[in-house]
Order: C-alpha cells, then structure tokens, then sequence
C-alpha cells in the first residue's frame, strides 16, 4: 500500500511518472520501427519573476535517471549560473541529450522536471544569498512543502550559497549537521521564557549553539535582554521570528535590540531573524545589524524554471520544430567578462566579442553510454562555484 502520494525511484525510471503522449509515441515507433538517433537539448525560453539569470540544479537526479541508458549526456557544471540567451540573443543550451530517441522518451518528463523545481529552489538561494550581503542565511522551508522533497529542497538551496539548513535528512545528505534550536510550542510548554531557555542549555548538546527564540510573550527587546542575562556567556544569539503583523518597523526593532544589548555587554549575542523573509526584505535587513536569516517559503515554494527538451539533429541532419534553432549547439562562457555566446557544436569560439577574453566551452559530457565520466562533485563544491560566480560577476 501507498502510505504517501509519491512516486517510487522504480516508477520514475520505468517511466510511471511520464506524461502519456510519450509513452503512446514509444508504442507507436516501435510498431512501426522508426528509431532514429537524435540529440535533444534542454534549454529554457524565459525565466520567472523576471530574473535575469538561473542556477542549475538537479543535474545528479538526472544522472540517476539515465544511469544505464544507452545515451551520452553533456551539461553545463551543476551550480552554473546561466542566461537564457547568449550575447547574440540565441538561446542558450544547458544540456544536450545524445541517443536513440526510444531510449529515453520515457523519461523526458522527469528529465524536465528534476531540473525545473530544483534550479528555482537554486536560483531563488542565490539571489537572496547574493541580497544578504556575506551574511549568514539558512534554509527553513522545509514545513511549507511535501515532505519527500525535503532533502532536494535542502539541497537546492545549500548549493544556491545558503549557509545550513533545518531539515535533518536534507543535512545528512549534504553532510553537514542541521542547523535551528528551538520553536515556540518548546516556550509555551513550559509557560516561562527563562524556565525553557535554561533547560535547552542544560540538555542539548553542548555543540550546538545556544540561540535563543526571543518573541514568544514578551516584546522582543526585553525578552532579548532576558535571554542574555539568563543565559550569560552561554548565549550564542537570539533569533527573532516576529510575524507580519506585528513587525512595524522591523528594522528598527532589530536596532533597538542591538543597542539595549551592547550597552548590557552582550555584544557578542548575535542577531538573527525570521519569519515570512524573502530577497526583498532581507535586502532592506542586511543593512541593519543582523548576524543572519531563516529563510523558508519564499526559497522553498520558488517558481520553477521552465525547462524544455526539444529534438535539434536527427541522424547526424539538423531538424527541429518551429521556433526553435536546429542543430547541435556549444555554449561558450567568456571567463572575463562573463557573457556568452552559442555556436553549432563543431566551431570554435576562442575569444569574446565583447572583451576579448578567451571563450571556454561549456557543455561537458558527464555521462558515456549510460555511465557518468568525471568526477562527482560535492554539494559543498559546487556551493563554493556558486557562491564564486556570484562575488566574480556583476549579477543584476
């Protein structure tokens, strides 16, 4: 029996996740013994909320999908950050699909939809990273979506450049510890501030930093004073999880309480807040006296990138639909000056229009005949790419 409405790894490879028409297409190339060999590349037509740039994320789903597959697969770099359009204005590849097409049209749905979802989760990590200004942000959407996309959501949004998150199976795979301390239900069970920080210090491990929740009751600024004379040397910081409609101000609360600390002698209890943020607030934050930010729904519920897979060459011929270019393409990326430029797949683009900088070419194969080539990439590797291109580039 199905405990959850969630498909099974069996499903998704076997093709029971798979819109129908493509399974009725397999059917009917089989009867018919049509089987060419094509080249299919993904790409996408416009990005959401009108970004200007997206991260690729989900590649080692993909990789798992076609394990076995009698395909070759090139993509950019899990955690690049990419246009839609290269500086010519034709649309960017990023990835290219090499195989008989009966091999994997059951599996084009998921192809598609491992990278949508988490290459929003990415993008959205990256750009409130990039509005944090250095400043620490953790995951903590987890609660607002379906818990068996919790670890992907995690992960997403580590390697989009957040610091930790809250999820324990998201962190074990990441390999890092989870990060989060305590909740309100913990304060209202005890019915005294001062009674459930003591006893979070007294039984939690001693690794795990004493942060405490600091909006429970009281007003914030006193309830931060509180914790920083209950708790003394022991207190790592407080966290701030005001809700909406009780905020005002919220920059100038956060201020009141870094005052009202620093002249006790508490400077060293650090602020952190949460609750309902998103690129936009944590901007306005960021140029206050916060130490870091929770952040949940805006990251976790992002909106997908809408990713297409497209047949661009049959049997070594170019041929696609309408509105798409034909034939398989190389994406070149200015090392430079960061612009890029699309060529067919067997030219050359060895130095920018636009600065002359060398070109590097930019799809990579990353799996041979149904097997991955290379080097497997940590989350914590491609994270530190991420974070990378964003110090590098001037990223609007």
């Amino acid at each position: 029996m199905r405990r959850f409405n969630v498909a099974t790894d069996d499903e998704i490879r076997s093709g029971g996740t798979s819109d129908i028409y493509y399974l009725r297409t397999k059917k009917v190339l089989e009867a018919k013994g049509i089987d060419k060999l094509v080249v299919a590349e993904v790409t996408v037509g416009k990005l959401p909320e009108e970004w200007k740039w997206g991260v690729l994320c989900g590649l080692d789903e993909v990789l798992r999908l076609y394990d076995g597959l009698p395909v070759d697969i090139y993509a950019l770099p899990e955690g690049t950050i990419f246009p839609t359009k290269d500086s010519r204005g034709f649309r960017l590849p990023q990835m290219a699909i090499v195989g008989r097409y009966s091999s994997f049209v059951s599996v084009e749905t998921a192809t598609v939809g491992l990278l949508c979802q988490a290459s929003g989760v990415a993008t959205s990590a990256a750009r409130v990273k990039k509005a944090a200004r250095g400043k620490h942000v953790f995951a903590f959407g987890i609660r607002r979506m379906h818990p068996a996309l919790a670890p992907m959501l995690d992960r997403s949004a580590y390697i989009g450049g957040f610091d930790g998150v809250s999820g324990v199976a998201g962190a074990k795979l990441l390999g890092i510890k989870p990060a989060g301390t305590m909740p309100h239900p913990m304060i209202l069970l005890f019915g005294d501030q001062r009674a459930a920080w003591k006893a979070f210090d007294e039984v939690v491990e001693k690794g795990v930093p004493r942060i405490a929740l600091v909006d429970t009751l009281w007003d914030e600024k006193f309830e931060s004073i509180l914790a920083a004379e209950t708790l003394g040397k022991s207190l790592r910081g407080v966290r701030l999880d005001t809700p909406g409609s009780r905020r005002g101000d919220f920059v100038e609360i956060v201020r009141e309480v870094r005052w009202e600390l620093d002249i006790r002698g508490y400077k060293n209890v650090k602020i952190y807040v949460s609750g309902g943020l998103d690129e936009r607030s944590v901007s306005s934050l960021a140029e206050g006296p916060v130490d870091g930010f929770g952040v949940g729904t805006s990251v976790a519920n992002a909106p997908t990138i809408d990713f297409s897979m497209d047949i661009v060459e049959m049997d070594g011929r170019p041929l696609t639909k309408r509105g798409k270019y034909a034939g398989r393409k190389q994406a070149w990326r200015c090392e430079k000056c960061y612009s890029w430029r699309v060529t067919p797949f067997s030219e050359k683009s060895s130095r920018c229009d636009l600065c002359g900088g060398e070109m590097r070419p930019m799809l990579e194969r990353v799996m041979a005949k149904g097997k991955v080539v290379g080097k497997t990439r940590r989350p914590s590797a491609i994270r530190g790419y991420v974070l990378s291109q964003l110090d590098r580039y001037q990223l609007e």
